[in-house]
């Protein structure tokens, strides 16, 4: 009788540790989980414009503009100068759990254009075309 009791207790421990340890989070994210964005401005006026954008068209259209990026991983990068923007992307995969974040740092090229994000953590360089830059730019630097 002692042995099944111990038995059933190890079992039992075992299933509980199981299913605790299977509700991590995910390692890739979907776009369709982007919740809000926060966006920090450093122009030549003022570095402390910080704007917080959650109005659902917006954010569906920052969700296809991320989707189009080209990531190159892998990249070492060093720009001339600091960045345009820095973007905080939260993205909220599970009701109980904190959101996830992730930050962007954005460079708006004149000369053709486009622009260039980075994504440190990642170590990846990305690149918008003409009309998402012109769409990113309308979202971000003019909200």
């Amino acid at each position: 009788m002692k042995k099944n009791i111990f038995g059933l207790s190890i079992f039992t421990v075992f299933l509980i540790t199981l299913i605790g340890c299977s509700n991590e989070a995910p390692k890739v994210f979907d776009l369709n989980q982007l919740t809000r964005v926060d966006v920090q401005i450093f122009s030549e006026e003022n570095s402390d414009n910080e704007i917080i954008i959650a109005e659902k068209e917006k954010i569906k259209t920052l969700r296809e503009v991320f989707a189009r990026i080209v990531w190159e991983q892998n990249a070492k990068v060093e720009m001339a100068r600091e960045e345009d923007a820095k973007t905080t992307l939260f993205f909220t995969f599970d009701k109980n759990m904190p959101e996830r974040l992730f930050e962007y740092f954005i460079w708006f090229n004149t000369g053709d254009a486009s622009a260039t994000i980075i994504d440190r953590e990642k170590n990846a360089l990305g690149k918008f075309d003409k009309e998402d830059t012109q769409t990113l730019k309308e979202i971000l630097l003019n909200n």
